[in-house]
């Protein structure tokens, strides 16, 4: 049956991706987030479309589960707003201006990782100093992957399969910093 060989095909290749995650860009992924719990700094984290409801999703789960503030800007008046005020590409970057404070942690996540929006944040963030981590596709082949002080990326040019691992690899970080058991 051809649809079965295409879902076994599937799982098969998410399975193999989630494996490839980086583990030493993981693990000080996860230290820096212990930093930021501990010097109760907060971590920022935007998105645009799926990745912006991944990014509402974690914030979430860090600020309850993991003791760690987090804000996302998934606010339409604040989008629209900045986007009208400053251009669509630059919105990202005047928000992380305007709610970033020193310690602070950003996370962009972006699938192609050359969203105009992510590009120019992640500039912004370098040239301030700002502590970054992407999260990204097309096996790092893009702008935004080359920004961050840490960079998660996924082997892949599927939005789906990029967005699903990346959502996993978040939400990783959240149980193991919990140490929520696997059942």
């Amino acid at each position: 049956m051809k649809n079965f060989k295409y879902i076994s095909k599937y799982f098969k290749f998410i399975s193999n991706e989630l494996g490839s995650l980086n583990n030493k860009e993981f693990n000080e992924f996860i230290k820096v987030l212990l930093k930021v719990k501990k010097n109760k700094k907060k971590v920022i984290i935007l998105g645009n479309g799926g990745s912006a409801a991944m990014a509402s999703h974690v914030s979430v789960d860090l600020t309850k589960q993991c003791g760690i503030r987090s804000i996302n800007f998934n606010e339409a008046d604040l989008i629209t707003c900045f986007a009208n005020d400053y251009g669509h590409d630059n919105w990202m970057k005047e928000a992380i201006n305007k709610y970033h404070d020193k310690g602070d942690v950003v996370i962009l996540i972006s699938s192609s990782g050359n969203s105009a929006n992510h590009v120019v944040a992640g500039n912004f963030c370098k040239k301030k100093n700002i502590y970054l981590v992407t999260l990204t596709g097309f096996f790092g082949k893009n702008k935004l992957s080359k920004l961050g002080k840490i960079n998660l990326i996924a082997n892949s040019k599927n939005y789906n399969i990029i967005e699903m691992l990346h959502h996993v690899w978040l939400l990783l970080a959240c149980d193991y910093i919990t140490s929520t058991k696997i059942h």
